[in-house]
């Protein structure tokens, strides 16, 4: 990342690392970049890290931002430059910008364990069995890992905790048995039987 070491006595060579985007510079704790020295004011620049580069931004400062000894309201900075802000000399030794997006590892969970009556462990709950599979992801679970939702005069969905696809059964769903009593109600119609009485 880029970084200014201050080279003025009293400061030990101290390294600045600069955030990416602006980077106040100033003598008022409000400050990203507090220096502590009279010649700086209070608000003195901008250093502004960014699209591949560096640049630095007068903020109207009293004692004025200069560049190897010329004077700068607004720069680009380079590797190798010396910044002074008031008395105090800061050396560009870096205005490289590493943007890293960092890689995380997602922990998966064990394979299940297969039985030797060929029933599998559900590989979240040691004690249960695996009974539903999910149709994305391939994970097996137990019905505790499942995620039920019933949707008003829907039927019930059977969703994967991991990646929140449909899961079905292992094995498939068993089907019901039709029972000859359900097959009369859902093809013959029988007339409405009035009371004989009336």
């Amino acid at each position: 990342m880029a970084k200014l070491v201050i080279k003025s006595p009293g400061f030990n060579n101290q390294v600045i690392n600069l955030n990416l985007g602006v980077n106040r510079v100033g003598r008022s704790p409000g400050n990203d970049i507090v220096i502590e020295h009279a010649t700086i004011s209070s608000k003195h620049c901008e250093i502004v890290l960014g699209d591949g580069e560096v640049s630095v931004r007068d903020c109207g400062s009293t004692n004025g931002t200069y560049i190897n000894d010329h004077p700068a309201m607004e720069a680009k900075l380079t590797a190798g430059q010396i910044l002074r802000l008031g008395d105090v000399d800061f050396l560009v030794e870096s205005t490289d910008v590493t943007i890293a997006i960092p890689k995380f590892d997602v922990v998966r969970p064990a394979p299940p364990v297969v039985l030797t009556d060929g029933s599998l462990l559900c590989p979240r709950h040691k004690d249960a069995r695996a009974t539903h599979q999910c149709t994305y992801c391939r994970e097996v679970m137990c019905d505790d890992c499942v995620h039920h939702l019933r949707r008003r005069g829907g039927k019930l969905l059977k969703l994967c905790p991991l990646c929140s696809h449909a899961c079905e059964a292992i094995g498939g769903e068993k089907k019901r048995k039709k029972s000859f009593l359900g097959f009369l109600q859902r093809t013959v119609k029988l007339p409405f039987v009035r009371n004989s009485d009336e």
